[in-house]
């Protein structure tokens, strides 16, 4: 009997000796960047509390998704962005399961999405849920990342790994919303440091996805400070690496040369019902200008309701107020064209003998606002919203007008690159107008359907990220508010124009030089995210053959 008592005894110390050395092998690989080894349901969790309920922890998710809003236009509060996901990246740490962690990732991507498109509610009412229950989807690999590199004790190298590659898995969504069938870049986290000087300057070397990059990683650095203590000086250094290269950028990232000035107006008649009490309340505030010389008067979004081809009389009129005021006229015609078929939104440049031939015809249309996507499938929107009843017409290429009677840069005539409202939110095609030649980037905007929402201030503010990132200067002009303009550093010229204003604005823009390192280089920063992910994904994998390999020799073994 005393035998067998002490055979047992010795199977059990084996037994705990085998799991001891099975757990400090599991705490070896989790030290390096990709050996985040698996945690058990519950490991690391206190006693059970209400997130413990699926019904609480989804509604936790979604809420704390939501959060990131406030620090975008209206409310503003950018600096509440630098610990916004913070709730976000802990509760997606502490999941039970990695399809728990997929589930917060989606919850809290819906949440963010509606957060930041709330003001579609009126418009396409339960349509908005559907978006942001779409779009929202696209988190969820964030989240299980975030229990990955964050759920349980993390060391060294994992926290190194989230601070690498949370803000990277953070750009993969941002990145295919962009896409302008999907919704296009409304709302991205960079965005919202229009007004910090330091953010405007990383725009001007990565764009605002570098600026996004570095909000989410003080964010992660934040998570870690909470979540591993063993891991608070790593995370210490990564928020001052993320200062040095701040201040680093600031230092020694050119800079636009200045390059005199022009004096633009623009004009915002107000809510006024009706295109043709608009059109003449255009005129009135146009015609005060007689004494201010200005080199360019830029009306909004919609402002002329009629193709001037088909209305000789209006393109004369318009002509006629082009000489009186000394200045050439940018108008938005939102009509049916008389020489093709279908409607279009064309920003046309009027001179003193009439239309001077330069057209540019919007390309990149609000889903839903200007076309139904799948109209055939997805009609019933109009149904139960204010869709476009019909679809406008795109255009198939970005224009660059001269402007005879405004000097440019060099001596020649004004070069404008306009832009169409929703257009202002893609980075690309500032960019690419910068490329062709644009000295002014000059964007005709009307958000009079969202008048009492956040979306004219936030559409404002994305002018900013624009001028920086291109290092030329930005007029944005619209019917109802908020116009604004913004000089190449992303600088503020004055204050906005309300949605409670009917009046003008003239602006003595800076003109400047140079090329910023975002129009050299582009979208790098998107590279560099992609091809981290890239390259854990298949040290990920690596590790998981080399597993099974090793797991499969052993079970061979005699």
């Amino acid at each position: 009997m005393g035998r067998v008592v002490q055979r047992r005894a010795d199977r059990e110390e084996r037994a705990a000796g085998a799991a001891r050395a099975a757990r400090a092998a599991g705490r070896a690989s989790g030290a390096g960047v990709g050996g985040a080894r698996a945690i058990r349901p519950g490991e690391g969790r206190g006693p059970a509390a209400p997130l413990d309920s699926p019904w609480w922890r989804g509604a936790a998710a979604v809420l704390a998704g939501a959060l990131p809003a406030l620090a975008f236009p209206a409310p503003a509060l950018w600096w509440w962005a630098y610990g916004a996901l913070v709730p976000w990246l802990l509760l997606a740490a502490r999941a039970p399961t990695a399809r728990r962690a997929m589930l917060d990732g989606w919850l809290g991507g819906l949440g963010y999405m509606l957060a930041v498109h709330h003001w579609l509610l009126p418009s396409l009412h339960v349509f908005t849920l559907l978006l942001a229950a779409l779009l929202g989807v696209l988190w969820a690999p964030f989240g299980f990342l975030a229990r990955r590199l964050l759920g349980g004790a993390p060391g060294p190298g994992r926290a190194a790994a989230a601070l690498l590659l949370l803000p990277s898995a953070w750009l993969v969504p941002e990145l295919v919303r962009s896409w302008q069938g999907l919704g296009g870049p409304w709302g991205l986290l960079g965005s919202s440091q229009w007004q910090v000087g330091p953010a405007l300057r990383l725009a001007s070397v990565g764009g605002v996805w570098l600026v996004g990059l570095a909000v989410v990683a003080v964010n992660t650095a934040g998570a870690l400070l909470l979540r591993a203590p063993g891991a608070r000086t790593l995370a210490l250094g990564g928020l001052l690496a993320v200062g040095v290269l701040t201040a680093s950028v600031s230092w020694w990232a050119p800079r636009p040369q200045p390059a005199g000035s022009a004096r633009i107006a623009y004009v915002q008649p107000g809510v006024i019902p009706g295109v043709v009490p608009r059109l003449e309340r255009e005129e009135t505030l146009t015609r005060t200008l007689v004494s201010r010389r200005p080199d360019l008067v830029v009306w909004g979004e919609s402002s002329v309701g009629a193709d001037l081809t088909r209305r000789p009389g209006l393109a004369r009129r318009l002509a006629a107020l082009s000489r009186r005021v000394g200045a050439d006229l940018l108008v938005n015609v939102d009509a049916r064209r008389a020489d093709r078929p279908g409607i279009y939104k064309s920003a046309v440049l009027i001179g003193a003998d009439g239309p001077t031939g330069a057209r540019y015809d919007k390309r990149r249309l609000v889903p839903f606002g200007e076309y139904v996507p799948a109209r055939a499938l997805l009609g019933w929107a109009t149904s139960v919203g204010k869709a476009a009843g019909e679809d406008r017409m795109r255009g198939n290429r970005q224009v660059v007008m001269e402007v005879p009677r405004a000097r440019g840069t060099d001596g020649g005539p004004l070069r404008i690159g306009p832009l169409i409202c929703f257009e202002t939110a893609f980075p690309d095609l500032s960019r690419r107008l910068v490329r062709d030649g644009a000295q002014v980037v000059v964007a005709q905007s009307s958000t009079s359907t969202f008048q009492d929402s956040w979306a004219p201030a936030q559409h404002a503010s994305l002018g900013a990220l624009r001028a920086a990132e291109t290092g030329r200067p930005v007029v944005h002009a619209t019917l109802t508010g908020v116009s604004a303009a913004f000089g190449p550093d992303g600088e503020r010229l004055g204050p906005w124009l309300g949605t409670d204003r009917s009046a003008l604005a003239v602006r003595e823009v800076p003109l400047a030089t140079g090329r910023t390192l975002y129009v050299r280089l582009g979208d790098w920063p998107v590279t560099l995210a992609l091809g981290s992910l890239a390259v854990y994904g298949g040290l990920a994998a690596g590790r998981r053959l080399g597993g099974r390999a090793g797991a499969s020799a052993a079970a061979d073994a005699p």
